[in-house]
C-alpha cells in the first residue's frame, strides 16, 4: 500500500448512494426493486481513523457494508493480510465485517496495536474502509520527585509546575487542595493551558501546603495526583523584623517594602511566537503576565478585526478562543498586558493549515450498456492534497485494464461501458495533515422497464390546484414515458400538462372534468409496461361565514361562528386556536359544531381566535380578534399641590382602561367637618386630563377622590387624597327657594332652604328674616333665628302680599344683601257664588254650562278655578225616583263655561257652580234645572221563542232596560236558513210598543228561522237582539222516522255516527288547543242581518254589528273581502259578536257544533232558556 494512503469513512448508506447518481439513470428508492438489482458493495459503517480503545475491554473494530449479492469481508493489519482464523482471540460477526478482539479473556490490547483496513467484496467490485489506527489508552503515574517548599516574597510572581505524565489521550488538568476543593482562581491566580498554576503576584493569603495538581484520564476513568506543593509568602513587615533581630544596631539595613511593578509576561516568553492550527479546529492563544497591580489583558488582531460570533475570551481574558478557524484567520494576534505602571505585549503569528476537505466527492454512477459517465474527485487543503485513484482497492495503475475507462487527474471518464465495467473506485486525497478516502461505484445494468407506482392508485386533489400523478419507473436503458387519459384515449400533449423527468404527470390547474383514469406507458429497447391511476377532483373547503371581530364585557358571553362548506365526500375537522396555540383547558370554552362559545369571559381571554378546517386534501382558516373590555381600574396616587384659600390643584395617575378608552374623570369631595362619610360631586374632566384646578369653599375639611368613566361604566373610586381644611369667611350666598305662604287666614309662614354645611363658610350659622307689607309705606321687620328653615309671622290681614328676604350670617359676618320675594298671608274661603248660570243642551248626552266670574276681592285667596256639581233627578220615561249620585267637574283658572258629557237621554238634571281657592270652595249658586231630549233605546232585555208547531212559533220579549224616550214600536225581521246555511227572503213586521208577545203563523215545517228584534223611539231604532228556532216536522214523516228508529240496523248506524262525531269532537278540541285556525266567514255570512252590512269603501262609513248587550261598531279591518274569506285578526271579533260565548264549540273547518240546537247566540240578561232542541234526525241533518 502507498505511503499516506488511507480510506475515509463513508457515511452513505445503500439508500443514500442511490440518490447520488449523476448519470442519466436514476434508481428509485423502491425496496423490492433494490432487492432485485445487482449492486457493488458500499461501506455503511466503520470505526474512526484514530481509534483509542480501553485496554481493559474487548476491542470492536466496525466494518459494515451492503451490496447485491451480499459482500464478503477481509482485513489487513499493518498492510498485510490479517488471517483471523489463526488467532483464537479474534472473531468476525456473522453477515458482517466487524472484528471482535477478546481482551477480557487473557488478551493484551498492546498486542493488537496497528493499522487495520476492511475490504467488502462481491462479484461487482470491492469497497475498502479507512485505515483504522488502533491504540490502547494510557494513564501512567507521576514519577517520584522531591518538591522543595516555595518561599516567595509578597508581591513577586510565582509559577507552580504540574508536568503531568504523558497519557493517551492527554489528561485534563485541575488544581485542588487536600479537601478535594478546587482552588479559587482570578485575574491574579489562574491555570495555564499547559496545566501550570500562575500567580501574577503573591499575597500572604496564598500561603498553604496543599497545592495539588490532578490529571484526569477520561478513557480509563482514572485520576492521578501529584505530590502536594508548599508555598510560603513572606510579608515585608515580618521579613524586616527577622532581619533586624539578626543585625547589630550599627547595621543599616532593611528589606525593601512591597513595590509596584510593571507587567512582564510569564507565558509565552519573548516578544513573538508562532502557532499553527488546522482548518475547522479551535484556536487557543494564551498570555499570562506578572505585575503589581495585577495586569489586565487585551487582545487585538493586527491589520484586521477579531471574527464576530466566533471569538470568545476565557480564563479572565488571558485566553483568546476562536472556533471553526479558516485560512482567513491567519495573521498576527497581539496580547497586551497593562497596569498603571506600564504595559508589555506579545505577538503570536498564526498560520492556519488544512487537512484535505472535499470540494466534490465522487458519487455513485449507474449506467446502461453503451452509455458514458464520469467520476470526479476534487479536494482542497493546505498544502494542496495529492489525488490518487484505486479500483476495487488496488491502485488504478496496476488494476486490470478496462478499455472504457480513462483517468484524467481528478476525473475518471467512462465511454461505451459494458456490464463487465462494474467496479468500486476509491479516491484518496492526502497531504501532511491527513487524508480523505471515498468509495464510489460504477454499476452497469441492463433492465427492462418497470413501473413502481401501485396499479389503480387513487389521487385526490382540490379543484383549481395542481394534480401530480406518479409514474415511478426504472429501466436500463432509461425508458421513455407517455401518458394517456382513459383506456383508449390519445396521448396527452399540450400546455395544460407538465411532464417531469421522473415520470410524473402534472396537471397545473385541475378541474372537475379532469377526473378520470390515466395510463402511463414506459418503454425501452428491452420491453414495455403500462400502469393505470385514477384522479378525483374535489370541491374546495370554504368558510362561508367567518368569525368576526368581537368586543365583549368582562364576565359576558361571546360566540365566534365558523360555518363551512365542503365536498360531500370529505370529512372535515374543525380546530380552534387562541393566539396560534391550543385553546386553554378550561370548561368555559365550549366548542360546537360550527361555533366557539366562551362564557364568563375574563381578561386573559383577550386575543386572536382562529378557526382551522382540515380535510385530507386541503385546509382553510379564518381569524377574528376578541377584545375584552371592562370598567377602568380606579386612578391612584392622588396628590394635592398649590393649596390656596379658595383653590387647590389635584393630580392623579389613571388606572388600566381595560381596552375601553377613558372618556372622563369624575372628581368627588368629602366634607369631613360637616358631613363625614358623604361624598359629593365636584366636577369632571376629559379622559386625557390628569390634573384639575378645583374651586374651594371656606371652612371645609376637603378630601377628594377620582372615578374613571369609559363606555362600559364607572370605575371604583380611588383612595381618598390627603385632607385640606380651608379658612373661615363670611357666607358667600343666602338661602334659596324663599317663600311666604300663610297656613291660616291671619299668619304668614316664611320658609327657605337652609345652606349646606360647606356653604356656611364658618361657624355660628344663623339667618336674618325680614318682611313688610307690599304697597304700604312700612319699615322692615327683622328677626335673627338659629339654623332653621321656617319662621311664622302672626296677626296678619287675610291674603295680603308681603315683601320677604332672608339673609345668612355667621361668626365672621353677613352674606351679601339678599333679593326680595313676594309672598301672601293666609287664605280664607271665597265669599260669593258665581252668578247668571245658564245651561245649553247640545244633544241627548251633552250639555254646555255658562256662568259669570266672581269679583277677585271676594275670592280671598288664589283663584284655582270653578267646580260644577250636577246630578240626575229622574228619567222622563219612568217616573220612579232613585238614589241621587252627584258628579263634579273642575275647570281650572278663570274659565266661565264648561261641557257636561255622559248625560242620559230623556232625563231631568240639576246643577250648581262654586268658586275654588287654596283654602277651599265658596258657596254654591242656585240649582239650575235642565232636561235632555229623547235618544234611541237599548236592545230589548230578552227574546224567547217557545211552543214550536208545524207552522208556527211563539215569540216573547222584554222591554229595553234603557228606553231613552217613549217607545213607539218594535221591529221584528226573520228569514229561513236551509241545510247549506243559505239565507232565505227577509220578512219585516212592526209591532205596537205595548205588546210583549207574538205568535208567528204560516211558517214552513221542519225549517230553521233566524230572528232580528229591536225597539224604536221617535228618534230611531235601537240595537237589535237575535235568536234562532226550528218548526217541527209533520206527523207522517215523524212516524216513518220513528219506524226507522226502531230498526236494529238504524240503531247500529246511529251508534257508529255518534262514535264518529265523538272522535271528530276530540280531534277538533286537540287542534283548537294547539292554536288551529277556523275559517268561520261562511257561518257569519249565513247568519248576518242582510240590512246591517258594511257599506262600500267609497261611502267612507262602516255599518254596526251588535247584539242585545253590546254596541260595537265594526273595525275597518273587519270588513268582508271580495274573496269572502275572513282574516285571522277578524275571526275572533265575528265569533264574539255572533257566537254563543263560552258555550260555543267548533269543528275543524271552523263551523259550530250544535249551532242549530236551539240555544241562543247570546244569553239574555234575565238568563231565559231558548226553545226546545229539534229531534235527533234534525240534529243529524244539521251536519249534512
Amino acid at each position: 500500500m502507498m505511503k499516506k494512503r488511507s480510506i475515509s469513512a463513508s457515511k452513505a448508506s445503500l439508500v443514500l448512494f442511490l440518490c447520488q447518481m449523476i448519470s442519466a439513470l436514476d434508481v428509485p428508492l423502491d425496496s423490492k426493486l433494490l432487492e432485485e438489482l445487482s449492486q457493488p458493495p458500499t461501506i455503511t459503517q466503520q470505526s474512526p481513523k484514530d481509534y483509542i480503545v480501553d485496554p481493559r475491554e474487548n476491542i470492536v473494530i466496525q466494518c459494515e457494508a451492503k451490496g447485491k449479492p451480499p459482500p464478503s469481508f477481509s482485513w489487513t493489519r499493518n498492510g498485510t493480510h490479517f488471517d483471523i482464523d489463526k488467532d483464537a482471540q479474534v472473531t468476525m460477526k456473522p453477515n458482517s465485517g466487524t472484528l471482535v478482539i477478546n481482551i477480557m479473556n487473557g488478551g493484551k490490547a498492546e498486542a493488537y496495536e496497528g493499522v487495520y483496513q476492511c475490504t467488502a467484496r462481491n462479484e461487482r467490485g470491492a469497497a475498502i474502509s479507512n485505515n483504522i489506527v488502533i491504540r490502547p489508552s494510557r494513564s501512567p503515574l507521576w514519577t517520584k520527585e522531591k518538591l522543595e517548599p516555595n518561599q516567595v516574597r509578597e508581591g513577586d510572581s510565582l509559577v507552580l509546575h504540574c508536568r503531568p505524565p504523558v497519557g493517551l489521550p492527554p489528561p485534563i488538568i485541575f488544581w485542588m487542595d487536600n479537601a478535594f476543593q478546587r482552588l479559587p482562581q482570578s485575574e491574579r491566580v489562574s491555570q495555564g493551558l499547559n496545566g501550570d498554576l500562575y500567580f501574577s503576584n503573591v499575597q500572604p493569603e496564598d500561603t498553604r501546603e496543599d497545592y495539588i495538581c490532578y490529571a484526569r484520564f477520561n478513557h480509563t476513568q482514572t485520576i492521578q495526583q501529584k505530590q502536594p506543593i508548599s508555598v510560603k509568602v513572606f510579608s515585608m513587615d515580618s521579613l524586616n523584623d527577622t532581619i533586624a533581630a539578626n543585625l547589630s544596631d550599627t547595621d543599616i539595613y532593611g528589606a525593601k517594602p512591597v513595590t509596584e511593578r510593571q507587567p512582564i509576561l510569564l507565558t509565552p516568553t519573548g516578544s513573538t511566537s508562532t502557532k499553527v492550527e488546522l482548518r475547522g479546529n479551535v484556536l487557543l492563544l494564551e498570555c499570562i503576565a506578572a505585575g503589581l497591580p495585577t495586569p489586565v489583558i487585551r487582545w487585538i488582531k493586527e491589520g484586521g478585526e477579531l471574527p464576530v460570533n466566533r471569538t470568545f475570551f476565557e480564563n479572565f481574558k488571558k485566553t483568546l478562543k476562536i472556533i471553526d478557524v479558516s485560512e482567513a484567520d491567519s495573521g498576527n494576534y497581539k496580547c497586551i498586558a497593562r497596569n498603571m505602571l506600564g504595559s508589555v505585549h506579545h505577538v503570536i503569528s498564526v498560520t492556519v493549515k488544512a487537512a484535505p476537505y472535499w470540494i466534490t466527492a465522487p458519487r455513485n454512477l449507474v449506467l446502461s450498456p453503451g452509455e458514458d459517465g464520469t467520476l470526479i474527485c476534487r479536494a482542497n487543503g493546505n498544502p494542496k492534497p495529492n489525488i490518487s485513484w484505486f479500483a476495487n482497492g488496488v491502485p488504478i495503475a496496476i488494476a486490470p485494464e478496462d478499455p472504457s475507462r480513462k483517468v484524467d487527474g481528478d476525473t475518471i471518464i467512462f465511454s461505451h461501458v459494458q456490464e463487465r465495467s462494474s467496479a468500486v473506485y476509491q479516491c484518496n486525497a492526502s497531504n501532511e495533515y491527513g487524508y480523505l478516502l471515498a468509495n464510489a461505484f460504477v454499476n452497469v445494468l441492463a433492465e427492462p422497464p418497470r413501473v413502481l407506482t401501485p396499479a389503480n392508485k387513487l389521487y385526490q386533489v382540490i379543484a383549481d390546484s395542481p394534480a401530480l400523478l406518479d409514474c415511478a419507473y426504472f429501466g436500463s436503458p432509461k425508458p421513455e414515458i407517455e401518458w394517456f387519459k382513459g383506456v383508449k384515449g390519445s396521448i396527452l400533449r399540450g400546455n395544460e400538462y407538465v411532464f417531469h423527468d421522473n415520470g410524473t404527470l402534472e396537471i397545473p390547474v385541475a378541474q372537475k372534468d379532469s377526473t378520470g383514469t390515466y395510463t402511463c406507458v414506459a418503454r425501452n429497447e428491452l420491453g414495455k409496461v403500462q400502469n393505470e391511476v385514477r384522479l378525483e377532483v374535489k370541491d374546495p373547503t370554504m368558510i362561508i361565514k367567518q368569525p368576526e371581530y368581537k368586543v365583549i364585557q368582562r364576565y359576558g358571553q361571546v360566540s365566534f361562528e365558523c360555518i363551512i362548506k365542503h365536498d360531500s365526500t370529505l370529512l372535515p375537522t374543525v380546530i380552534w386556536l387562541k393566539d396560534n396555540d391550543e385553546l386553554p383547558d378550561d370548561e368555559r370554552f365550549l366548542v360546537g359544531k360550527d361555533n366557539l362559545t366562551i362564557v364568563n369571559v375574563t381578561d386573559k381571554d383577550d386575543g386572536t381566535y382562529t378557526c382551522i378546517v382540515n380535510t385530507t386534501l386541503d385546509s382553510v382558516s379564518a381569524s377574528a380578534v376578541l377584545t375584552v373590555v371592562a370598567r377602568p381600574n380606579p386612578p391612584f396616587d392622588l396628590e394635592l399641590t398649590g393649596q390656596l384659600e379658595r383653590s387647590v390643584e389635584l393630580s392623579w395617575i389613571p388606572g388600566d382602561e381595560n381596552n375601553s378608552p377613558i372618556k372622563n374623570f369624575v372628581i368627588e369631595y368629602e366634607d369631613g367637618l360637616h358631613e363625614p362619610g358623604v361624598w359629593h360631586y365636584q366636577t369632571e374632566v376629559p379622559g386625557t386630563q390628569t390634573t384639575v384646578q378645583l374651586k374651594l369653599s371656606p371652612y371645609v375639611n376637603y378630601s377628594f377622590r377620582v372615578i374613571a368613566v369609559n363606555e362600559i361604566g364607572r370605575s371604583q373610586p380611588s383612595e381618598p387624597s390627603e385632607q385640606y381644611l380651608t379658612k373661615s369667611a363670611n357666607p358667600d350666598e343666602n338661602p334659596s327657594n324663599v317663600q311666604g305662604i300663610g297656613s291660616e287666614p291671619d299668619n304668614l309662614v316664611i320658609t327657605w332652604e337652609s345652606l349646606k354645611g360647606f356653604q356656611s363658610n364658618g361657624p355660628g350659622l344663623q339667618y336674618k328674616v325680614s318682611w313688610r307689607q307690599k304697597d304700604v309705606d312700612d319699615e322692615w321687620t327683622s328677626v335673627i333665628v338659629a339654623n332653621v328653615s321656617k319662621y311664622i309671622v302672626s296677626g296678619t290681614p287675610t291674603f295680603v302680599p308681603y315683601e320677604i328676604k332672608v339673609q345668612a350670617l355667621n361668626d365672621l359676618g353677613y352674606a351679601p344683601e339678599p333679593s326680595e320675594v313676594i309672598g301672601h298671608s293666609g287664605e280664607d274661603l271665597p265669599m260669593v257664588a258665581p252668578g247668571n248660570v245658564q245651561v245649553h243642551v247640545i244633544n241627548s248626552t251633552l250639555a254646555k254650562v255658562h256662568w259669570d266670574p266672581v269679583p277677585l276681592k271676594t275670592v280671598r285667596g288664589h283663584l284655582q278655578g270653578y267646580k260644577v256639581y250636577y246630578w240626575k233627578v229622574q228619567s222622563l220615561s219612568r217616573r220612579s225616583r232613585r238614589h241621587v249620585e252627584k258628579k263634579i267637574l273642575t275647570f281650572r283658572g278663570n274659565k266661565t263655561f264648561g261641557m257636561l258629557p255622559g248625560l242620559e237621554p230623556y232625563s231631568s238634571y240639576k246643577l250648581n257652580v262654586r268658586v275654588v281657592n287654596g283654602k277651599g270652595e265658596g258657596p254654591a249658586s242656585p240649582d239650575k234645572v235642565f232636561k235632555t231630549p229623547e235618544g234611541v233605546p237599548s236592545s230589548p232585555s230578552f227574546l224567547k221563542i217557545t211552543n214550536p208547531t208545524l207552522d208556527s212559533l211563539t215569540l216573547e220579549w222584554g222591554s229595553p232596560t234603557h228606553p231613552n224616550g217613549v217607545l213607539t214600536s218594535y221591529i221584528l225581521k226573520f228569514q229561513p236558513i236551509n241545510n247549506t246555511h243559505e239565507l232565505g227572503p227577509l220578512v219585516e213586521i212592526r209591532i205596537p210598543a205595548n205588546e210583549s208577545s207574538l205568535i208567528l203563523k204560516n211558517l214552513n215545517y221542519s225549517t230553521r228561522y233566524k230572528f232580528y228584534f229591536n225597539a224604536q223611539t221617535s228618534v230611531g231604532s235601537g240595537s237589535q237582539i237575535t235568536e234562532e228556532a226550528v218548526t217541527i216536522m209533520d206527523e207522517a214523516m215523524a212516524s216513518r222516522q220513528i219506524d226507522i228508529a226502531t230498526q236494529g240496523w238504524f240503531i247500529g248506524l246511529m251508534c257508529a255516527v255518534a262514535l264518529l262525531i265523538l272522535i271528530l269532537l276530540i280531534v277538533c278540541f286537540i287542534r283548537r288547543n294547539k292554536g288551529g285556525k277556523y275559517p268561520v266567514k261562511e257561518k257569519e255570512d249565513a247568519h248576518a242581518d242582510p240590512e246591517i252590512q258594511p257599506m262600500k269603501e267609497d261611502d267612507g262609513t262602516f255599518g254596526e254589528y251588535s247584539d242585545a248587550e253590546d254596541h260595537k261598531p265594526l273595525k275597518k279591518g273587519s270588513r268582508t273581502p271580495s274573496d269572502r274569506t275572513v282574516k285571522k285578526e277578524d275571526s275572533d271579533d265575528s265569533l264574539v259578536d255572533y257566537g254563543e260565548g263560552v258555550n260555543g264549540q267548533f269543528n275543524e273547518d271552523g263551523s259550530f257544533i250544535g249551532q242549530y240546537s236551539g240555544k241562543k247566540e247570546k244569553e239574555p240578561a234575565e238568563g231565559n232558556e231558548s226553545s226546545e232542541a229539534p229531534s235527533p234526525v234534525n240534529a243529524m241533518n244539521s251536519f249534512v
